[in-house]
């Protein structure tokens, strides 16, 4: 089979995220299958840019998977740059649909550029074609940036995003979610429940293999350091967005200041700078910034966690379900997890891997700290278990990509 998967942000372990389309297509491609991902060469969440030299299309392969990158403009924020990023994107893959249709021939055409629009190029090459089009959910746009951005249904681009929503539910063969409690939304929307099918975020097994990288030494260093003056550590890795709920974080710390936790956040993003602000204005000694460790490192740093965090705000929007990739690595890591999350599913509770809370309530959350550490140490490493089985059970992507391809046969 010849599968053309579309992702504006795609990624791989070169330029970092976002990894789905890279783990999905890897599989595939170890199938036997021909893969080609497209993507643009600007992403605000990718480490790394490919470097097009000037050229309008590059290709390159990176392990079996065939990658076309477009070139698009620079952006930086969810402003006017960006809309014109997505636009250069979809304007170009419509300039190249006839020639990717006759050049590559596939079978399976998938749109999954989190933005919607992307249907139109897509549907275009596959009726060229005569392949099954696919339409993948991350987020449901355009509810996303009208109930988290605030954005009237009238706005023109959330118009042209609503448009782009019913064609693609109008026109796509199969209707591919990551979000586990879209039915009754995608059914309002025309499309019948055999159409659609539901395939979250996963992990690679191989990743968390034994042998694996080890800690960079100024990290390792800081967290021993915790450790062997006695604390706990409650650690979290990720994107510091507003989406995270940081700042409950921080306020957990401050009502915990005077106990023996230490609250370790690593990663970028945004918010990160207000954060350290913060927590040196209210003299949060309790509290450790560490900047983003090497992917390949991730299980080493998660080991040194005696509680993982994850949180969200509360937002209607999660109605529909969560599929946080941290997560999905907190459990792999067999860590206890403190999820502060009101959502339409609870993967912490499904899998007993930790303890779920109200979001956006520092001294829940700090209630669950004490609850969880409170514990004997063999308790919380059976839930952590817990939460790696469910995870092989449930989301690793050799299973993911098999469950993919079943859909959209």
């Amino acid at each position: 089979m010849r599968i053309l998967y579309i992702n504006h942000y795609a990624g791989s372990p070169r330029y970092g995220m976002e990894y789905r389309p890279y783990y999905l297509a890897r599989e595939w491609v170890r199938m036997g299958h021909d893969v080609q991902i497209v993507g643009s060469s600007q992403s605000h969440i990718r480490s790394r840019q490919p470097q097009l030299a000037g050229q309008y299309r590059q290709e390159e392969t990176i392990d079996g998977i065939e990658y076309t990158w477009f070139q698009t403009p620079q952006y930086s924020g969810n402003g006017i740059g960006r809309v014109r990023n997505m636009a250069s994107f979809v304007s170009r893959l419509f300039l190249e649909s006839k020639r990717i249709a006759t050049s590559f021939k596939p079978d399976v055409v998938i749109a999954s550029s989190t933005y919607p629009m992307d249907i139109w190029p897509a549907h275009r090459i596959a009726k060229s074609a005569g392949a099954k089009l696919v339409f993948e959910i991350h987020d449901l746009w355009p509810l996303t940036p009208m109930e988290l951005g605030g954005m009237s249904r009238w706005h023109p681009f959330i118009m042209v995003l609503q448009a782009a929503e019913d064609y693609a539910y109008r026109h796509a063969d199969t209707v591919v979610s990551m979000l586990p409690k879209v039915h009754e939304y995608v059914e309002s929307r025309g499309v019948p429940r055999d159409r659609l099918h539901i395939v979250p975020n996963g992990v690679d097994p191989w990743e968390w293999s034994s042998g694996r990288a080890e800690l960079q030494a100024n990290v390792e260093v800081a967290l021993s350091a915790i450790r062997n003056a006695g604390n706990f550590v409650v650690g979290y890795a990720g994107t510091h967005g507003v989406s995270n709920s940081l700042n409950t974080l921080l306020d957990a710390a401050a009502l915990m200041r005077d106990e023996k936790v230490v609250f370790v956040l690593v990663g970028s993003g945004p918010e990160k700078s207000g954060l350290q602000r913060r927590a040196r204005a209210e003299q949060l000694q309790n509290v450790r910034f560490i900047d983003p460790v090497p992917k390949e490192q991730i299980p080493a740093l998660l080991q040194r966690f005696d509680i993982a965090y994850i949180g969200w705000q509360r937002q209607s929007l999660y109605r529909f379900g969560i599929a946080p990739n941290k997560l999905m690595d907190y459990m792999m890591a067999a860590r206890p997890v403190l999820h502060a999350v009101e959502a339409g599913n609870d993967p912490v509770g499904e899998a007993g891997c930790g303890l779920t809370v109200a979001p956006e309530n520092p001294e829940v959350a700090a209630q669950g700290i004490r609850k969880l550490l409170a514990l004997p140490p063999g308790e919380r490493q059976a839930m952590g278990l817990c939460g790696k089985r469910f995870v092989m059970d449930n989301h690793t992507y050799p299973f993911l990509s098999e469950r993919f391809l079943a859909a959209c046969c």
